[in-house]
């Protein structure tokens, strides 16, 4: 089973909201998942980014791949290094 770390999208029209969580890649992007680790609302100014680093250190070490916007998240929150090939 491929694990990704990728965003899951809430909010109405043209104003959205994320929720970072780990899910089966083969799931659709609002379906189920795995575990929950933050949310993110680029909405909000400056845009408020909130992560668990504890289970997002966890599933990174155990193989779960982050999406790029994921990835870009990270290295905002010094999750990952700038120079970490994930």
């Amino acid at each position: 089973m491929a694990v990704r770390i990728r965003l899951k999208r809430f909010g109405a029209k043209k104003r959205p909201f994320y929720r970072i969580v780990v899910a089966d890649s083969r799931s659709p992007r609002d379906g189920r998942f795995i575990d929950e680790i933050g949310y993110y609302n680029p909405i909000a100014q400056p845009a408020e980014i909130k992560i668990d680093v504890e289970k997002a250190k966890k599933w990174l070490s155990v193989g779960a791949q982050p999406s790029d916007t994921v990835k870009s998240l990270f290295k905002k929150e010094g999750i990952i290094g700038n120079s970490a090939s994930q």
